[in-house]
């Protein structure tokens, strides 16, 4: 194996113990143990938990990412932007294993970074902000096409929408609802903002 084949066994090793035992009981002997190496190995590429930690999500994030674009890629060439921003919200939603430890690391993740300051000074996402920016982007060409109300404010919207996805998923995470009517409920907010989409009430 090289340097980046070595990162990437290691990472994958955090992401199955973390998503098994949480991530606050997660330490580098148990990712060694996991992925079949030595802990000093581990050591040797991530000198401390909390760039393993960071290396490990950053990787999640990367698999989340290809999830969103194979989603995309399933709505067709040119799907527009209801469709674009209705795969974008459903990808993150966890609904399978894979989403399913995304979510409850992302979770975790930003729990923990309140109150660690190591974590906190090594933010795993390089741009918090860019779901927010596409989506933006996605309802302001929304608007300027009619479909959708222009009397919004698109950045606005892309805030909310982000948010009740992340709300969503938490409550399917802790078996409050599951994906189906979460997923209802994306989709009025969807139909409240493209009024050329008639609305219908969800079942939550």
């Amino acid at each position: 194996m090289d340097h980046e084949e070595h990162r990437t066994q290691i990472a994958e090793a955090l992401i199955r113990v973390a998503g098994r035992r949480g991530l606050h009981a997660v330490g580098m002997r148990d990712v060694a143990a996991e992925a079949g190496v030595s802990l000093r190995l581990v050591q040797y590429y991530f000198q401390t938990k909390e760039k393993l930690l960071c290396y490990g999500l950053q990787h999640l994030t990367n698999l989340s990412t290809a999830r969103v674009n194979a989603r995309l890629l399933s709505a067709g060439p040119d799907p527009g932007p209801r469709a674009t921003i209705e795969a974008l919200l459903l990808a993150s939603l966890p609904d399978d294993e894979e989403s399913r430890t995304f979510h409850l690391l992302y979770s975790s993740y930003a729990i923990l970074s309140v109150t660690d300051g190591a974590l906190a000074a090594e933010p795993f996402i390089d741009n918090p902000d860019a779901a927010e920016n596409a989506l933006t982007r996605l309802l302001q060409q929304a608007q300027a096409a009619v479909p959708a109300d222009r009397d919004l404010d698109a950045r606005t919207e892309a805030i909310a929408l982000l948010a009740t996805s992340a709300g969503m998923g938490t409550s399917i995470l802790v078996s409050q609802r599951k994906p189906e009517p979460a997923m209802a409920v994306l989709r009025y907010q969807l139909d409240r903002i493209f009024t050329g989409t008639e609305v219908s009430a969800p079942v939550a």
